[in-house]
Parts: structure tokens; C-alpha cells; sequence
């Protein structure tokens, strides 16, 4: 009687408490009645928040960036000296391709990410194991509080022991492990990722030293053509808008010789970044046996392609995980042990005042039905299969492009390069023909300078050529997964991270 007491009045509280909720003015009947119904259906499922629309940027810039690792931003007017490391006896102030990519990826973050998150996932296989081994759970419950028990405990401890599962743990820690390998490929994909950049930042650097150089030339060359206009016009042997166009000429060039330092400072600072010290005194050099090491006209393997390999390892995760599914509707055979003390009460088990009680068990619990959710997780893992599988077909089509691509592109630059060593013996000759017919009359400054323009096109055009066959070369060695055995990448540890051909 005193229990039925006891829960009607915290019936009738609870009710009060919903009815009069304060308000800021007088509630009509119907505003009641929705600010009753609001209340209780507050009690069975959360209010919904949209403050999800609104991004505080106050919120989320309350954070701070580690800069130990990472080089700040430097001072402007006071470059950054090689590191020790650099300026010894290893490197000196001159240096290649291969010497930069094995710094780049000791201190690039994105490879420290991918491999941190491949230590996460190999965690995740331990825990995929663990459903071989005991389960204990225990705790505290209080008695029935609707009843006279209420200051009841009960102390338990509860044990489970799976015993077979027709493979269903199995195939869980088979889904780890093939996500571990996805994770490997990710981090040879950011390893492959940092040496192209890196590759195609020194041959672009390279490029545009020896564009600035030719650019120099050029200026050079047509500031002492205007000279000598100078010194015709002030004798009245050729017009005084020689000098002119001759000006005209000299900005055109010097404008475009600002241009190429520009895109050279660009560069460097973007290796700079990578690197972290400044790179503008230091010579880079294009390993000699790089063609021999892309191994451009053999038949790539493509087995050995960072991203091919991921693809693959997602499409070996969806197979473990449609097999899950399917064997989710096998039972599962345990042995279940617990033990339960009361205390300031019965032990509801075995009905005893201060009761201890203790079982041991055999257990098979299967899901026999469930809406039909299995046989649509099933559906739903065969069409992730197929995903998986195409998008190996896709890499592998684009791999197969970019290597077809990359060989027609090197292909038309060397056909290039020999029509400009032959236009840059034409343009040299002309140059002199037309020097001769200036001294005589027969030619106007304008061609002259056109002669001269012509030369140091012809130079820049086959500097191009040449460096555009390096950056496919490089290309053509990241697409193909070579880049490890091209810079020298296997056998050694990678931010503790190692590859073994």
C-alpha cells in the first residue's frame, strides 16, 4: 500500500511539474495543451538542434597549430641556411632528385598521417581478435524501485566464453586485415606523392634557371643592338626611331626575364616548403640514370602501383564483408558463467536473503529474423564488391592512358628537339647574314632585332622540349609505381615506416 502511495505521488509531481512549466505570459488552453505535449515527448526522444546550420568561427578556431616539426614562415631578408645535415660531406651545395625526395618524406606530414592511421588500423585488428578470447562484464544494480526492494544490491560478475561461430569473428578480423592493407597502399600513394612533387619541382627549377640564362642572353644580346643604333642614328646613317624600337625590343625582353625569376622564386619556395631551408643557393642535378630507372618502354607492372594495390585491397574488404554478413545467420555457441551476492536484500536467482548463486551455462543465440535487414546487407555488400572491382578497372584504365600518354608526349618532344638544334643553326646564321645587310643598308633594325629574337626563341623552345621530357619521364615513374626503386626508396625506414621490394 505505502509503494502504491509512494508512486502515485510521483506520478501526480511529475504531471504538475509538466503542466505549470514557467512561461513568460499567460498561456491559452491550446499553447498549454502543445507545451504539455512538447514536455512528454521531451521525456522519450531528444529535442531536435539545428545549430548545425550556423558555423561559429570563434568555436572552431579555438585551437592551436603545432609548429615544432614544421618550419615557420621566414623572415623576410634573412633566408634560411642549409641545415647541418645538408651542408657536410654527404650533400655539400649541390644535390639530386633522389638526395631531396629521401629528406622530403622523413619530415612530410601527410606520410606521418597515413602512417598513423595504419598503426590505428592494426590496433583494430587486435580488436577484431579479441572475440576469440573471455568476455567479463560485472557491475551493481539497485532492486526493484517501484517495490519494497528498492535498497537492494546486487553485485555481479558475468563471464562468456564463444566457442564456435561458424567463422563470423574470422571474418571480422579478415576485414581488418585486408583494411590494413588499404592503409599500407595509402601510405606508399602519399609516398609516391611527395616524390613527384618533389621530382617535378627541381626539373621545373632546373628549367627556368636555364630559361633565365637564355633570357639574359636575349637582353644582352639586344641591348648591344641598340647600341650600335645609337651610334648610327647620332651619325645620321639610319633613322632616329632605330633607337626606338631597339628600346621597345630591350623592355619586351627584360619584362619577360622578370617573368621567368618570378616563376623560379615560385618554385623554389614551394621546395623550400617541402625541404625546409632554403634551396636557391644549392645545384640540382637530374640523376643521369633516371630513363634507365622509369624503364619507359617496358610493360608496367601494374601489381606494383600504390593505387592499384588500395583499389584491390578495398575490393578484398567488401568480399570479407559480404561474407560477414552471410554468416550472421549461423547461431553462435558459448559457455556463460556468472556469479551474483546480494546485499540488504534477496538474491532475485535463487531467492535467498544475502544470497550468493553461481551458474554455468551453455548458450546458442541466432538472429532469425530481422525484417529481412540480412538479405538487404547482403545485396548491399555484393553491389560494394562490384564498386570495388570496377574502380580497380578504373585505376588501371587511367594507369594504362597515362603511360600511353606520357610515351606519345616523349615521343613528339624528341622529334621536336631535332627540328630546334637544326632552327637553332638557322637562326644563328641568319643573324649574321642580316648583321652584314644592316652595315650595308639592305636590312632594317627591325629585322635585326627580329634575328636575334628568333635565336633565343629557338634556344628556349629546345629548353622546354628537354625539360618537358624529364617531367614526363617523372610522370611516367609515379604512374607506373616506380618511384621507390627510381629514388631509392625501398629498404629504408620511412618515418618507421619501411618497404620491402
Amino acid at each position: 500500500m505505502k509503494t502504491e502511495v509512494n508512486y502515485l505521488y510521483t506520478k501526480t509531481l511529475l504531471v504538475f511539474f509538466l503542466i505549470y512549466t514557467p512561461v513568460a505570459y499567460a498561456a491559452k488552453p491550446s499553447e498549454r495543451y502543445h507545451t504539455l505535449k512538447d514536455n512528454i515527448t521531451q521525456l522519450f526522444a531528444p529535442a531536435s538542434n539545428d545549430d548545425f546550420k550556423i558555423a561559429n568561427l570563434q568555436k572552431l578556431s579555438n585551437f592551436e597549430i603545432d609548429k615544432s616539426k614544421i618550419q615557420e614562415l621566414p623572415i623576410v631578408g634573412q633566408p634560411n641556411p642549409l641545415p647541418d645535415s645538408i651542408q657536410g660531406h654527404a650533400y655539400g651545395k649541390q644535390m639530386t632528385i633522389r638526395q631531396a625526395v629521401q629528406i622530403a618524406i622523413q619530415r612530410n606530414p601527410d606520410i606521418s598521417a597515413a602512417i598513423a592511421s595504419l598503426a590505428s588500423q592494426n590496433a583494430n585488428i587486435d580488436v577484431a581478435k579479441a572475440g576469440y578470447y573471455p568476455q567479463l562484464s560485472g557491475g551493481l544494480t539497485t532492486g526493484d524501485l517501484t517495490k519494497g526492494e528498492r535498497g537492494r544490491q546486487l553485485l555481479s560478475l558475468n563471464a562468456s566464453q564463444m566457442l564456435f561461430d561458424f567463422g563470423k569473428v574470422k571474418s571480422g578480423v579478415s576485414i581488418e586485415q585486408a583494411k590494413l592493407q588499404a592503409e599500407q597502399a595509402n601510405v606508399l600513394v602519399s609516398i609516391e606523392d611527395i616524390s613527384k612533387d618533389i621530382a617535378e619541382t627541381i626539373v621545373n627549377i632546373q628549367r627556368y634557371e636555364n630559361l633565365i640564362r637564355i633570357a639574359g642572353q636575349q637582353v644582352d644580346g639586344i641591348q648591344r643592338i641598340r647600341g650600335i643604333a645609337d651610334l648610327r642614328a647620332r651619325a645620321g646613317i639610319s633613322s632616329q626611331a632605330d633607337p626606338i624600337q631597339a628600346q621597345s625590343y630591350l623592355q619586351t625582353a627584360q619584362a619577360g626575364l622578370i617573368a621567368q625569376q618570378s616563376l623560379l622564386r615560385q618554385y623554389q619556395q614551394h621546395l623550400r616548403t617541402l625541404l625546409g631551408f632554403d634551396v636557391s643557393p644549392v645545384e640540382w642535378a637530374i640523376p643521369e640514370d633516371l630513363v634507365k630507372l622509369s624503364d619507359l618502354y617496358s610493360e608496367p607492372e601494374f601489381t606494383h602501383v600504390p593505387r592499384m594495390i588500395a583499389a584491390q585491397a578495398n575490393v578484398e574488404v567488401a568480399k570479407a564483408q559480404k561474407e560477414q554478413v552471410r554468416l550472421s545467420r549461423y547461431p553462435t555457441l558459448s559457455v556463460r558463467g556468472s556469479v551474483s551476492q546480494a546485499v540488504n536484500g534477496r538474491n532475485p536467482n535463487n531467492n535467498e536473503d544475502d544470497g550468493l548463486y553461481s551458474s554455468i551455462m551453455l548458450e546458442a543465440s541466432s538472429q532469425f529474423y530481422q525484417g529481412g535487414s540480412v538479405s538487404s546487407q547482403v545485396r548491399a555488400a555484393s553491389y560494394a564488391e562490384e564498386a570495388a572491382k570496377a574502380q580497380v578497372s578504373s585505376i588501371y584504365m587511367n594507369v594504362l592512358d597515362q603511360v600511353r600518354t606520357t610515351r606519345e608526349q616523349i615521343e613528339n618532344k624528341q622529334q621536336q628537339i631535332q627540328v630546334l638544334v637544326d632552327r637553332q643553326d638557322t637562326t644563328v646564321r641568319t643573324r649574321e647574314l642580316y648583321q652584314e645587310q644592316y652595315k650595308l643598308g639592305t636590312r632594317s633594325l627591325v629585322d635585326l632585332l627580329n634575328a636575334e629574337q628568333a635565336i633565343h626563341s629557338a634556344n628556349s623552345e629546345l629548353e622546354i622540349a628537354r625539360y618537358d621530357i624529364y617531367d614526363s619521364i617523372v610522370q611516367y615513374v609515379a604512374a607506373t609505381g616506380r618511384s621507390r626503386l627510381a629514388y631509392g626508396l625501398n629498404n629504408i625506414s620511412i618515418q618507421g615506416f619501411e618497404v620491402q621490394p
